[in-house]
């Protein structure tokens, strides 16, 4: 069996659990075994239908009073309780910030090793795999050796898609010994931040802005296109260190990765670090004065220009059209 973790958060799924879900489906075909899911906290109820919809026959739900709130090693608890009594060749889950702690958790726990950022995997003797290392910038070959094989799977590596002939997953739920070490780290407060903003990781349009762009004013004409486009605004690791945009926008290894549908690339230079954070946007197109520029090598449009005048002359040929 093949056992993935389900990521939510209040009852909100995350959807790069998904990605995690059509991972593992493809592992469990390969491998011939039955894919299962499991998932921490009393609201996770409100998920199992789509964890369904993706391929999961069973979902595992663990339900206890102090896993109100994300608490690391305790979803580690939670799963090691499920791999107890299941026996699964394979535990995965998606390569998000909660998804790789959880999974290091797990690892410490069983002593068993941990494939981080895998993107593919091939079931068999030996238990081979890719992964991505040194921040996104190289792909591994590796062989992994154990009882049970624990992978993180990496964002946006392959698709979320509908499982065929899916229905709804039979359900299972129990209670996981928890221990007080087990909640030292955990979710106690929550000061939310009122925005109407569509967030990185959401947007099908995200407009980056790099030190070309001038300065903080500079981002104004940015935000208008974004908004015209129904997209997010990012930016580069050098522009927060400028202070000119909050970390919460940058782009890169040290920032948020995306997946836009198009990626627009403002003043940019192109590091390597900003490369990793946008390599999975479909599209991108740049903008930039520099045609030496490193970014121009992964673009699929461009335009030697200026941002304060191309973006402007953009924004108004949207707005006439």
């Amino acid at each position: 069996m093949i056992l993935v973790l389900a990521e939510h958060d209040r009852g909100a799924l995350n959807e790069l659990s998904l990605q995690g879900l059509s991972f593992g489906r493809s592992l469990a075909g390969g491998a011939g075994e039955p894919l299962e899911a499991v998932v921490v906290g009393a609201e996770a109820k409100a998920i199992t239908d789509v964890l369904g919809d993706h391929g999961a026959s069973t979902v595992h739900i663990a339900e206890h009073e102090r896993l109100t709130d994300f608490a690391p090693a305790a979803w580690a608890a939670a799963v090691a309780d499920v791999m107890e009594r299941t026996h699964p060749s394979i535990v995965l889950a998606s390569g998000t910030d909660r998804g790789n702690e959880v999974m290091a958790h797990l690892a410490a726990r069983l002593d068993l090793p941990l494939a981080a950022n895998v993107t593919e995997a091939m079931p068999g003797e030996p238990f081979t795999l890719t992964r991505t290392r040194w921040g996104g910038s190289l792909l591994e070959d590796a062989t992994l050796t154990a009882d049970v094989k624990l992978l993180t799977v990496q964002p946006h590596a392959v698709q979320a898609t509908p499982a065929d002939g899916a229905g709804s997953p039979a359900v299972e739920t129990f209670s996981p010994t928890l221990s007080n070490t087990d909640l030292l780290v955990r979710v106690t407060e929550r000061v939310e931040r009122a925005s109407d903003r569509i967030s990185l990781a959401d947007a099908k349009v995200v407009v980056g802005g790099g030190r070309g762009v001038g300065g903080a004013d500079g981002f104004g004409a940015l935000e208008e296109l974004a908004n015209l486009l129904h997209g997010a605004v990012g930016c580069s690791r050098v522009v927060t260190s400028l202070g000119w945009r909050p970390h919460s926008d940058q782009v890169g290894q040290t920032g948020q990765r995306i997946a836009p549908d198009l990626y627009i690339a403002c003043g940019i230079s192109g590091a390597i670090q900003h490369m990793v954070g946008c390599k999975s946007a479909k599209r991108l197109f740049v903008i930039n004065t520099d045609p030496e520029a490193p970014i121009l090598s992964q673009a699929d449009y461009a335009i030697i220009g200026s941002v304060s005048q191309v973006v402007p002359a953009l924004t108004a040929a949207l707005r006439s059209g």
